[in-house]
């Protein structure tokens, strides 16, 4: 008992402090989609990463600085700020808009979303997942059930999410047993350093990967599993996740959003803070000791390593709280 109550200030005490408000409000990324200059921190010194410029530190106060350029000499950079928001950067003769890549990602997918939820569901539903042979009994537990700690954020229950509608009909977590105990031991290893795990999504029906092929236009297909296919939500051993703090009940802040389509979700992003990143880093660790895969364009999207063992599910939440 000493020892897990000296361990979350221990935990806490190594943290990286976060950035002082001149620092934080030139945090961010800038440019276009394809040509990104992301401004970040490392221990209260300012970097720049992007075309012309490789994790260069920023020399300089207030909005005016210098940077490395890979080419040749330093380069000014000068972040124009107004209404106390930082909306661009000029480098050297290229004026960069700021931008919440991810934001406007989700914003144009939703704005074309045609879509009748109810329709969508009943399609879905009267559809048939690939044939697959060979597969374990499915055995899905309810993770609340595994450990009191572990806290549930199912953003597709509501219409917080990138379709912008409810995909689940009620809230739940499910997961195979060993993938499910083995969350549990991650659990148990992250509150003696202080944190919870919050979970956003974990076994997702196949007639939900479905509802979410049918409803994102073709243009936007690469931001969702192809139902052809099936994904590891389906067979129960894929989880999305976040640490919350044990002591104020609040989720960390991660280096992106969850369910954010931008390269911010990348699991080695550069990008945010110093302290962003070490907490990214708490959660990966705890997850890889007990058997479990970061998926690399999403740091909060995790597989437990028995996946292909289980065949693609179809029961819905509603049929699982019954049981």
């Amino acid at each position: 008992m000493l020892v897990l109550a000296w361990a979350p200030a221990a935990a806490a005490a190594r943290l990286p402090h976060p950035p002082g408000p001149a620092i934080e409000r030139l945090l961010g990324q800038y440019g276009r989609p394809d040509a990104i200059l992301t401004v970040y921190e490392d221990h209260s010194r300012l970097y720049a990463d992007g075309p012309g410029v490789h994790r260069a530190a920023l020399e300089g106060t207030g909005s005016v600085y210098t940077v490395a350029s890979d080419a040749g000499p330093a380069s000014p950079i000068v972040f124009k700020v107004h209404g106390g928001k930082t909306t661009a950067v000029i480098l050297g003769d290229q004026r960069l808009p700021r931008h919440d890549f991810g934001a406007e990602v989700v914003a144009a997918i939703q704005s074309k979303v045609r879509a009748d939820p109810a329709k969508l569901r009943a399609q879905a539903l009267a559809a048939a997942p690939p044939a697959e042979k060979g597969k374990r009994p499915s055995d899905l537990v309810a993770l609340t059930t595994i450990d009191p700690g572990i806290r549930l954020d199912v953003r597709y229950a509501t219409d917080n999410n990138f379709m912008g509608f409810p995909l689940y009909e009620r809230v739940g977590a499910y997961m195979q047993r060993p993938a499910a105990e083995a969350l549990g031991r991650a659990q148990q290893a992250l509150a003696a350093q202080g944190y919870g795990l919050l979970i956003h999504d974990a076994y997702r029906p196949w007639f939900v990967t479905k509802m979410f092929w049918d409803a994102t236009p073709p243009e936007d297909h690469v931001f969702v599993a192809d139902p052809a296919e099936g994904s590891k939500h389906n067979r129960g051993c894929a989880v999305d996740l976040t640490l919350y703090d044990l002591k104020s009940g609040k989720p960390v802040e991660m280096t992106g959003r969850y369910d954010e389509m931008s390269t911010r979700s990348y699991a080695d992003f550069p990008g945010g803070t110093s302290r962003q990143r070490a907490l990214r880093q708490i959660l990966r660790t705890a997850m890889e000791a007990q058997g479990f895969t970061v998926y690399p364009q999403e740091w909060w999207h995790f597989d437990y390593k028995d996946w292909a063992s289980y065949g693609i599910g179809t029961v819905t939440f509603t049929e699982l709280a019954k049981r």
